[in-house]
């Protein structure tokens, strides 16, 4: 009896893991693009439109500080990554912490469901 108690725990383990990581489950891009209407000031999704920040327009699989004639930090040339969804997750939850010399002047957001969220709304920027 306790074997069966103990394995039936064991495979309910990845299920609470999951559970727990709905937020990334759940994603939604259109409160995503709602959330960043709260970027458009500094940030366009245009290719080639860069405003006081780059263009996010294919974000999701671009290097870091690849946007061309766009003048970035030297913390932001020699952090020399790609965006993917867990970088741009770590970005934009405190963007200061990722790179201390960003001109980036937004602080971050702190919510993971919303910062999932706003990745699924970068995801279609293609």
């Amino acid at each position: 009896m306790k074997k069966n108690k103990i394995l039936s725990f064991l495979l309910a383990l990845p299920f609470v893991f999951i559970a727990s990581s709905s937020s990334l489950l759940a994603a939604d891009a259109e409160k995503g693009k709602k959330l960043f209407k709260k970027c458009k000031a500094c940030h366009s999704v245009k290719d080639g439109d860069d405003k006081i920040g780059p263009n996010l327009y294919k974000i999701v699989g671009r290097a870091s500080a690849a946007v061309s004639g766009f003048e970035y930090s030297d913390g932001l040339k020699a952090l020399n990554i790609t965006w993917d969804e867990g970088k741009l997750d770590e970005w934009i939850k405190k963007p200061k912490k990722m790179v201390k010399d960003t001109k980036m002047i937004f602080p971050g957001l702190k919510k993971a469901d919303k910062r999932a969220d706003l990745i699924e709304y970068l995801k279609t920027l293609k």
